[in-house]
């Protein structure tokens, strides 16, 4: 999961690709900047707010945004390992353009306030990796507990409709024990999601099992290539279960969807968000 390692290497052979631009990787790079993303059509105008919430361990930091009228059925965006930023704000804004109420967290609050990552996605990974060291699979689940409380105690948030979740890269396994950690979940997606299998009792996928969700498991072309029995684990577990399952390796690098990303892959960026919204709009109800 996030492996500064392979991060050159896959970025170069993308580009050879087709399915990652030189601009876009130099651009992106050099400043840690976002690419534009689509506007949302019919968007619907939005609140933005900075929010804390209280957890066991502390006050976590986060960014809420929702429709400026009504109600709207709430979804948690737990980030990748670069955390809270103007990239995954951009993507929560976008998403409750689209009819959502957004809380984008910053899971490093233990240790420090976001932004946690200076570049963004041009981050070196090893600036970040430490922040990772308090969190496991208790805290994955105290805190997706504290923030599903904490959406249904807000004013916009529907609380006649399930609660969505979605994950990207170390934020896949958090999406899934968010799944497990409480019934308020309805669906759950994860974006080339790292360490989604293992060979543990606990691990995310047979916690994510054990709920009654809908699952969207977007898996990046590398992931797939160091890891290809995963999609199969998965596809047999989930289908074992009898939980509905899209289950899809996409053409795109660890790391494809957040605008910042170093392999920012647009075409399948928007593909992967276009079965997001279809996903919560089956199942969030």
């Amino acid at each position: 999961m996030c492996d500064e390692d392979h991060f050159a290497h896959d970025a170069e052979k993308f580009e050879k690709l087709g399915l990652v631009t030189r601009r876009q990787f130099g651009v992106l790079v050099a400043a840690g900047a976002c690419m534009a993303l689509p506007e949302v059509a019919n968007a619907v105008a939005v609140k933005e707010e900075n929010v804390t919430i209280k957890t066991p361990d502390g006050m976590c930091d986060a960014y809420f945004v929702h429709p400026t009228s009504g109600t709207a059925p709430a979804v948690i965006y737990w980030p990748d390992i670069f955390g809270l930023r103007p990239a995954s704000m951009q993507m929560g804004k976008r998403l409750a353009e689209s009819g959502y109420a957004v809380l984008v967290v910053n899971q490093f609050y233990r240790d420090k306030k976001a932004p946690v990552a200076p570049q963004g996605g041009a981050t070196p990974v090893d600036e970040v990796r430490p922040l990772t060291a308090k969190l496991n699979e208790t805290t994955h689940m105290t805190d997706a507990k504290a923030f599903v409380a904490w959406l249904d105690s807000q004013p916009s948030v529907a609380k006649n409709k399930k609660i969505g979740v979605q994950g990207y890269c170390m934020g896949g396994p958090m999406a899934f024990r968010t799944a497990a950690a409480s019934e308020r979940i309805g669906a759950v997606a994860s974006f080339h999601g790292g360490g989604l299998v293992t060979d543990q009792p606990n691990s995310p996928h047979l916690q994510a099992s054990k709920t009654k969700a809908q699952f969207l498991i977007a898996i990046a072309m590398n992931d797939d290539e160091r890891s290809p029995n995963d999609k199969n684990v998965l596809k047999e577990t989930f289908e074992k279960a009898k939980l509905p399952a899209e289950i899809e390796v996409y053409k795109g690098a660890h790391g494809w969807c957040p605008p910042d990303s170093r392999v920012y892959n647009q075409p399948e960026a928007d593909r992967a968000w276009t079965r997001l919204l279809a996903l919560y709009k089956k199942a969030l109800v």
